[in-house]
């Protein structure tokens, strides 16, 4: 029987998986398409997030923090500590690719375009962010200007 971090990460990348899967392959134009983006974009991650916060108090066992490099490399010498990290990146980078392609639907931006900038936040994060906004500044470089009270 494998021990428990072991089975939460591996139905944490599961599910993650399939969340990317379903962003990738559903054009903005597809019928269940908004839905998808919103069970993937906000129901998994705040699934994800319930799974991690759960982890951090079952496994985090007082070594380690966020003060220096050794701090960080401590907390995550604990597997359950480890795995509670790593759904911290699956949680957020599904949020912001879901935030990705509601954005690039609501721009009208290709599809085709989209997914490399999909591909890049699921395996990269901030990397696929950065490309999303270099594309939107060649596309729609208006819709890069701040605006008070507006969602961008």
């Amino acid at each position: 029987m494998e021990s428990t971090p072991d089975l939460v990460f591996r139905l944490a990348n599961g599910a993650a998986l399939l969340g990317w899967v379903a962003l990738l392959a559903l054009p903005p134009s597809a019928r269940w398409s908004a839905s998808v983006r919103r069970v993937a974009g906000r129901v998994m991650p705040f699934l994800f997030s319930i799974v991690y916060v759960a982890m951090l108090a079952t496994h985090w066992n007082g070594e380690g923090g966020f003060g220096s490099l050794a701090q960080v490399r401590a907390l995550f010498d604990v597997p359950g500590a480890l795995v509670a990290g790593w759904l911290h990146y699956l949680a957020f980078d599904l949020f912001v690719g879901s935030w990705i392609a509601e954005r690039a639907a609501a721009l009208g931006l290709p599809h085709w375009q989209v997914v490399p900038v999909l591909l890049l936040t699921f395996l990269f994060g901030p990397a696929g962010l950065l490309a999303f906004v270099l594309l939107r500044a060649l596309r729609r470089p208006q819709s890069l200007r701040l605006r008070t009270g507006a969602a961008s």
